[in-house]
């Protein structure tokens, strides 16, 4: 099983069970196919450097974890398929990236103390 971050942002003019709904429904999936989740990450709205489809801003979540590769094709095909999705990234994490990763997270637990 690899490591993989995703990042994604969801349309500003959604609510928020609409957008609890949606981020549920991406993790439910990720389950499904095997996942094991490590880390979730809701960063809220945020402006964007450039529009994207008219919109100034919007929602950031993150999601860490850890599945099969063969996994991540179709989870982004359903990225594309759902139209709260403005743009999403999913990149493979190497060790110094995981390193970090657990420090980010240690450090936003501090934080939030």
């Amino acid at each position: 099983m690899n490591h993989y971050e995703t990042v994604f942002i969801l349309n500003p003019v959604l609510s928020d069970t609409q957008i609890k709904e949606t981020v549920q429904k991406f993790e439910d999936y990720l389950v499904s196919k095997g996942a094991e989740m490590i880390s979730k990450e809701d960063w809220g709205l945020k402006k964007l450097a450039y529009t994207i489809q008219n919109k100034k801003s919007g929602f950031y979540h993150l999601f860490e974890y850890k599945v099969d590769g063969e996994a991540i094709t179709p989870f982004e095909l359903e990225f594309r398929r759902d139209d709260s999705v403005m743009r999403y990234l999913t990149v493979k994490l190497d060790k110094h990236a995981i390193a970090w990763a657990e420090k980010r997270r240690e450090r936003n637990k501090a934080f939030k103390k």
